[in-house]
């Protein structure tokens, strides 16, 4: 029985990946600089480190990354003021409450900036536990923040369904326990997803319900889906 669902936050509630990308391309260009996406999406629901190695790998230059973050993120504080909740997000938000399951977030970023969005989208109310990298020794793939987050609702990992954007988050929720729902964004959608049990386009797509009957039936098929 499934009795909560916990939403990662960058790139499943709002598309801050897609923005972040646009800011690093945008930032590099003076520099003569290519990000690869395949480079930059490896550091989604996780630590920057790949893209700091290879920036400075390029550049020769020990501290650039920091440099050129400065630049990404005035830039992104301009794009990112305006983006909305990704389609759906309220919807399921709504249709969990309704359907009495317990809602939780779990998100490597920190506290204040997850605040900040979810205030501004007028969507705090419906987190009954916020977990973030600001309550973890270790942050996603890691199975902490999961972990904690469903002790926090009081439910069993078992009984919980995380729902994803990236590689990394669905690792973390498969390493706790968590039945997984990966949903995309533009920037992850051609990521490998090792470990989820389903995968839709959009959470606007089809009603929590469908989703979670859906899910329901790959659990009893028992098959693991990968891309």
């Amino acid at each position: 029985m499934i009795r909560a669902i916990v939403f990662d936050f960058d790139g499943l509630i709002i598309d801050t990946e897609t923005v972040w990308f646009e800011c690093f391309t945008e930032a590099l260009v003076p520099h003569g600089i290519e990000l690869p996406l395949e480079i930059f999406s490896r550091g989604i629901g996780t630590h920057n480190g790949e893209i700091r190695s290879y920036l400075e790998r390029q550049t020769g230059q020990a501290g650039f990354y920091d440099t050129i973050r400065s630049a990404v993120n005035e830039l992104h504080r301009a794009k990112i003021a305006s983006v909305e909740a990704r389609e759906g997000v309220r919807d399921y938000l709504e249709q969990a409450r309704a359907a009495g399951l317990r809602i939780g977030l779990a998100s490597s970023s920190g506290r204040e900036w997850i605040d900040f969005f979810l205030n501004r989208l007028g969507l705090s109310d419906f987190f009954e536990v916020i977990m973030t990298g600001d309550d973890v020794t270790n942050i996603k793939p890691d199975p902490e923040l999961y972990l904690k987050a469903t002790a926090a609702l009081g439910v069993q990992p078992s009984e919980a369904v995380a729902f994803e954007d990236s590689a990394n988050g669905a690792k973390a929720a498969g390493a706790a326990g968590l039945h997984c729902i990966i949903v995309p964004n533009p920037v992850t959608a051609q990521l490998t997803f090792e470990r989820y049990s389903l995968r839709i386009r959009s959470m606007a797509d089809q009603p929590l319900a469908e989703s979670l009957h859906r899910l329901e039936q790959t659990l009893q098929g028992d098959v693991t889906h990968g891309v």
